[in-house]
């Protein structure tokens, strides 16, 4: 059991997921993002959105794009609705999740 993934300390809280970063068997890459939870399930998913600045040369002006994806939110984290998260790249979840929530910011 890693005590520290990417400088994040394992959290108190222990878990029995097998998906789960700190307490299971996944592995993580270097790559990680900020978003924040809008949307939650009971399947251990979240879908978080990031918004990030676009550059128009016509106009000379930035537009705020949205991104949003999918996510495993581990029951030790257990992310709630509206929380700041930084998330993780990882190996193929499911179809849609390639990323795993490693900590929620304050």
């Amino acid at each position: 059991m890693p005590q520290t993934i990417l400088g994040v300390s394992a959290p108190a809280k222990e878990c029995t997921d097998v998906k789960c970063p700190f307490h299971g068997d996944l592995t993580v890459k270097k790559e990680t993002v900020q978003g924040k939870v809008i949307k939650k399930d009971i399947n251990h998913s979240a879908t978080i959105e990031l918004h990030r600045l676009h550059y128009l040369p016509k106009y000379e002006r930035h537009e705020v794009r949205r991104v949003r994806m999918r996510v495993h939110n581990p029951a030790c984290l257990n992310a709630a609705v509206g929380a700041q998260v930084m998330v993780a790249r990882t190996r193929p979840l499911s179809k849609t999740k390639n990323h795993v929530i490693i900590q929620v910011l304050p």
